[in-house]
């Protein structure tokens, strides 16, 4: 079947599914397969729960006339996606849609959620959902995207080379944002270079399209990165578009922007003074979509973080920063760094071990433990199996569970606490 008319039936089957567990009455499933699982095997079963069509790879054993066989299902969910993308492209007489493409090391959920606030205060806009920022996730994305969109947000995520080269073919960005480049998957991109070089393919495809990036000004580095790009907006502490500065971090951040009615106060409810570089870069979009600054500034204010990503929790006389969500060696320096020169006496440290990071581990996580004995703390708690051939002198775990039983015995009272760790040692469990 051509992609023609592939593209017929989602726009009578708007929906589609991977998963047939989650699978509702009407929706295109969509037959993935991977090392560990073969949708395929579930095509049939997919029709009988409601499915409106099966689009499958491999010879399945039945003659409905609802299974539709093609050469890749993944290629295919990515190819519709792509044209779906294209019918936002208008004639020149019109008004392009905005397509925002954001990635980095650290910060690009947050920053996505950030922009789709302060966008969402004036602008019909749709953005990727949690974090489905892969070769799977970014075409599912474009294709929940409706005809009444004004802008669109894309997060995208890499582990890899050629992979942000890859999700541009389809995504087709206007504008992006490189939030940093830190020492993240290390293991799939060999170096920070190639970090760079990976996290630059976004910029590369704008400098060829015309497009606008948003830069980070404070950071040689994109500046360099970003250079030959048709259209820059930059943001930053200083010789910006748009500055800032970091007015109170004690508690939740408070920053002070310079704006065009004098200096704009926003009161968020984020933790750690990280996160400026976030505020600074939705403020600098909203302004450039000519979003006045009250709207930015409430849209800011109103923003509550969840899915514990920089969430300051208050629960029984204690303070915790559940920042649990992902962690690499740029991300817990800025925590922790963050965390010990916030107030408060009694501080606890419950950091679960790194992921992706290939021959680099073991030095990375050495120098964490390093940098974790220059403060002074209540407890440190380490989790994982990084952690324990190194020598040091803190409590360590094999898995947050264990760490969970620990936690409860201690019946912590006006505490501080920090929880962070990669997404798969469940630090968040402590607290459950």
């Amino acid at each position: 079947m051509q992609i023609q008319e592939l593209y017929k039936l989602y726009l009578n089957h708007p929906s589609i599914q991977t998963d047939t567990r989650k699978l509702k009455a009407g929706d295109l499933y969509f037959a993935l397969k991977g090392p560990n699982f073969n949708g395929n095997q579930f095509a049939i079963q997919a029709l009988a729960d409601g499915a409106a069509y099966a689009i499958v790879d491999e010879e399945i054993d039945n003659t409905n006339n609802r299974i539709i066989k093609v050469g890749d299902v993944l290629l295919t969910l990515q190819n519709l996606a792509l044209h779906h993308r294209r019918q936002f492209i208008l004639s020149a007489s019109e008004k392009q849609v905005p397509f925002i493409a954001v990635t980095g090391s650290n910060g690009k959920t947050t920053s996505k959620e950030l922009i789709h606030a302060v966008l969402s205060s004036t602008y019909k806009n749709y953005t990727t959902e949690g974090n489905l920022n892969n070769h799977i996730g970014i075409p599912l994305t474009i294709l929940k995207i409706k005809k009444d969109a004004e802008i669109a947000i894309i997060e995208m995520g890499a582990n890899h080379l050629k992979e942000i080269e890859g999700y541009c073919k389809y995504a087709m960005p206007t504008h992006g944002v490189i939030t940093n480049c830190g020492k993240a998957h290390l293991e799939g991109f060999g170096s920070e270079a190639g970090i760079r070089k990976g996290k630059g393919e976004l910029f590369d495809y704008l400098k060829l399209h015309n497009g606008t990036a948003f830069v980070m000004w404070d950071y040689e580095y994109l500046q360099k990165m970003s250079a030959g790009i048709a259209n820059i907006i930059t943001y930053g502490t200083h010789d910006a578009t748009v500055t800032g500065s970091v007015k109170n971090s004690a508690g939740l951040l408070e920053v002070s922007i310079s704006a065009d009615a004098g200096v704009m106060i926003i009161k968020t409810n984020l933790v750690g003074e990280y996160n400026l570089p976030n505020v600074l870069l939705a403020v600098a979009i909203g302004q450039y979509f000519n979003i006045p600054d009250e709207k930015i500034k409430a849209a800011l204010e109103n923003y509550v973080p969840s899915n514990s990503r920089s969430q300051l929790i208050e629960k029984d006389s204690n303070k915790i920063i559940l920042d649990a969500y992902n962690a690499n060696p740029s991300s817990m320096k800025a925590a922790i760094e963050n965390f010990a020169n916030m107030d408060g006496a009694d501080k606890v440290l419950a950091l679960g071990g790194m992921k992706e990071l290939g021959t680099s581990s073991a030095i990375e996580h050495q120098y964490l433990i390093d940098l974790i004995s220059k403060f002074k703390w209540k407890n440190v708690v380490l989790v994982g199996d990084e952690f324990s051939k190194l020598k040091h002198s803190y409590l360590h775990f094999d898995n947050s569970l264990k760490a969970k039983e620990w936690y409860a015995d201690q019946n912590f009272t006006n505490t501080n606490i920090l929880i962070k760790g990669s997404r798969s040692t469940q630090m968040e469990k402590l607290i459950e």
